[in-house]
């Protein structure tokens, strides 16, 4: 546990939410590419975020005699709900056309790519090793969508993931930021209501019928995973700090691989393997050498 930090009793709680988190994550991605098969993606997000939005307004608002929740950055809030409503239509789509494992695997680029925007917008300066391991995972992506290859060839579709990480990057830096002023419960009201509004804006247009009570209890099992999911994900970057908590986000392949399987018997070929794992190895790294930074940099201070 050396690598843990002092108060390693939170850190290990924050460890333990984060990897439950990533599982419900990995359940609700295997979920999504079954039920987008027979249900239009639009309705099945809007059922998404209705699920999160009226299960955690129960949970909040009789307690405070349905008022609704005070939070000091509103703004940030609702664009924390704008990003992961556009991280879940990036998620939504790319599940449509790609195995749930690949998915995952280049989703997991994200600390890679908060690396680069912290270069680019926040000016910080990043080491060779870092730029290394930037580039690795990158190609680790590049391996699994493999433009002009693979068995079915190049899908503009297979271009998606990249949306998502982006929009999932900013996304993952808000929520940090706000774990540190924000009640977990109010940050998971503001961000499931955000979402359930906009994606009303086109409920209308896309709504049908189901014809099997086996699609509505998937689309429950979706909205119960990603509100258990995130309301722990949000529990967790309270508990421990991101550079604690980033290489356990990768533990989120391994679920993805074992939902394709067996759900969808899909085993990755030999080269999505190699790839997955450049990303794994890379990203972790990565990690590692955040963990290893901070402590110099207060070794530096106390000293």
């Amino acid at each position: 546990m050396s690598g843990l930090p002092k108060n390693s009793p939170h850190a290990l709680a924050g460890i333990a939410l984060l990897i439950t988190a990533v599982a419900c994550f990995a359940l609700l991605d295997t979920t999504t590419k079954a039920v987008t098969l027979s249900v239009p993606v639009l309705m099945a997000l809007w059922v998404r975020y209705a699920f999160q939005a009226i299960a955690t307004s129960l949970a909040v608002l009789p307690k405070r005699g349905w008022s609704l929740p005070p939070t000091a950055h509103p703004k940030f809030q609702t664009l924390r709900g704008v990003l992961l409503l556009c991280t879940s239509l990036f998620a939504f789509f790319s599940l449509k056309y790609m195995p749930v494992g690949e998915f995952t695997a280049i989703v997991m680029i994200t600390p890679l790519v908060m690396t680069l925007l912290a270069s680019f917008t926040l000016g910080e300066r990043v080491s060779a090793l870092r730029w290394l391991l930037v580039v690795g995972g990158f190609t680790g992506t590049l391996i699994i969508i493999r433009p002009g290859g693979g068995d079915g060839g190049f899908n503009w579709a297979m271009l998606l993931p990249l949306g998502l990480v982006v929009s999932n990057a900013w996304f993952q830096i808000l929520t940090s930021r706000l774990a540190r002023t924000e009640l977990a419960m109010t940050t998971h009201f503001y961000t499931g209501w955000v979402g359930t509004l906009l994606a009303s804006l086109a409920l209308p247009f896309v709504w049908t019928s189901l014809s099997s009570w086996h699609l509505w209890a998937a689309l429950g099992l979706m909205g119960c995973a990603a509100t258990i999911g995130h309301f722990f994900m949000i529990l967790a970057y309270g508990k421990a700090p991101v550079s604690t908590l980033t290489p356990f986000l990768y533990t989120q392949i391994g679920f993805a691989m074992l939902g394709g399987w067996l759900v969808f018997s899909h085993v990755p070929d030999g080269l999505s393997v190699l790839g997955m794992v450049m990303i794994a190895v890379c990203g972790a790294t990565g990690a590692w050498l955040a963990v290893r930074e901070s402590r110099v940099m207060i070794q530096a201070t106390e000293s």
